[in-house]
């Protein structure tokens, strides 16, 4: 009998050997991908100037590169999950580790696949190779090939480029040891909720799409009124700061409405839908478990001490069209429309009319409407019921003719956009 025993133990150990055996070892394709420096391929040495997402860049290059100074880098042969639209999974990670290995490299280079700089599918992003030196005088390090080798991208045209063969390894590397997005795990990153996913740009450019939607976003809170607070957000690619209005009613208390305090950077889960009494957009539903506090459907405090941006804008600006991208395809928007609930600031505006709220039954008695100019170009700045130290109205002689700096929200209101103001000290007379 103990002699069995014997051979089924050795024949165990046997078996767990040679599973340990086959077990494949990580292998750094990106060590050994070495940077020809020599090849046809274009080349320049680069800087950060902002980080979109794990495959998308902006540097800051020679003006014989761009004219402009700046070349909105696509990473060839990658493609990261999403954080700048609807939120995917490990797509935090993914801009995490192009960030980190980026922001701490001592020289970034970049390079063509071929012989010349190629633009993708969008017309405004080039198709570059990003290589990186971690420290002084190490080697080059390619980060599209460590992205594919660590699991945080799918296939893109992976085996179709110039390093095709070393990609195509380093992808099936990923998915044989079942890396991040090939490991079938849930990301730690991720909220797996009922709610979209999503940035505040991406919900502001696709309303429509979203109507009646439980919706996700993060955005830092700039003003507090009437049972709603206004939130934005800064979107890096685009450079503009989108902005929802977000109805909170009655049914929140404690620590739900601290959340909503203004200054806060906060998670927002609610259901978008049209306000037709305002004929804008609004995010309403808000809710807040105190007992579990981390429920994906909950609202969340990420961050504190912020402040509204207040983004200087132009009256040309204001009243103009932007083009973005949208789904990879160049879109026109009023930019008022895009700037909605968002804090702005315009300076010398002149005051052409001025329109008084006369109904006393109306919460906004007194309220009044700026019909201003600036640069040839008009402007509606509406305030609240503002008093002066008695007590008594601001009343419309206040502005009228005056030359006046605003600071406000954007805002929609009687067939214009307009900049809402909530404090007197937010309108400065010039004159």
């Amino acid at each position: 009998m103990h002699s069995v025993i014997c051979i089924l133990l050795a024949l165990l150990l046997s078996l767990s050997t040679a599973a340990v055996a086959e077990e494949p070892e990580f292998v750094d394709y990106a060590a050994q991908l070495q940077l020809n420096m020599a090849s046809e391929t274009q080349k320049t040495e680069v800087t950060v100037k902002t980080f979109i997402d794990g495959d998308t860049t902006h540097f800051n290059v020679p003006v014989s590169v761009s004219e402009t100074g700046v070349l909105k880098a696509r990473y060839l042969a990658v493609n990261t999950p999403e954080v700048t639209g609807k939120i995917e999974e490990y797509g935090k990670k993914a801009a995490a580790f192009t960030r980190e290995r980026l922001t701490n490299a001592v020289s970034i280079l970049i390079e063509s696949d071929t012989a010349a700089w190629e633009i993708d599918s969008t017309g405004e992003r080039y198709l570059t190779w990003v290589w990186y030196k971690p420290e002084e005088g190490s080697e080059y390090r390619n980060l599209n090939l460590e992205l594919l080798q660590n699991g945080l991208c799918i296939a893109s045209a992976t085996a179709n480029n110039r390093y095709g063969s070393v990609c195509s390894k380093a992808l099936s590397q990923a998915r044989t040891l079942k890396l991040n997005v090939y490991s079938g795990q849930k990301d730690p990153d991720f909220y797996y909720g009922d709610a979209v996913e999503l940035t505040l740009k991406e919900l502001r450019t696709n309303l429509e799409a979203y109507n009646g939607i439980k919706v996700a976003f993060n955005g830092v809170i700039t003003m507090n009124d009437a049972n709603s607070v206004y939130v934005e957000s800064l979107d890096e690619e685009t450079g503009l700061y989108y902005g929802m209005s977000v109805y909170y009613g009655y049914g929140l208390s404690g620590e739900g409405m601290r959340i909503l305090s203004v200054g806060n950077e906060v998670r927002i889960v609610g259901t978008l839908q049209f306000y037709e009494a305002g004929g804008t957009w609004q995010v309403s539903g808000l809710s807040y478990r105190m007992m579990r506090p981390k429920d994906p459907g909950n609202i969340q405090k990420l961050s504190e001490g912020h402040s509204p941006s207040w983004v200087l804008t132009t009256p040309e600006r204001f009243t103009s069209q932007v083009s973005i991208l949208v789904d990879d395809t160049a879109k026109a928007f009023d930019y008022a429309a895009l700037a909605m609930a968002t804090s702005v600031e315009m300076k010398a505006l002149t005051v052409k009319e001025v329109h008084t709220t006369t109904n006393e039954d109306s919460s906004s008695f007194g309220a009044l409407t700026l019909i201003c100019e600036g640069n040839g170009c008009t402007v509606h700045v509406r305030t609240l019921p503002f008093k002066d130290e008695n007590g008594s109205l601001f009343t419309a002689d206040r502005y009228a003719g005056h030359t006046v700096d605003v600071k406000g929200i954007v805002d929609y209101f009687d067939g214009h956009y307009q900049i809402k103001v909530f404090f007197p000290d937010h309108i400065l007379l010039n004159d």
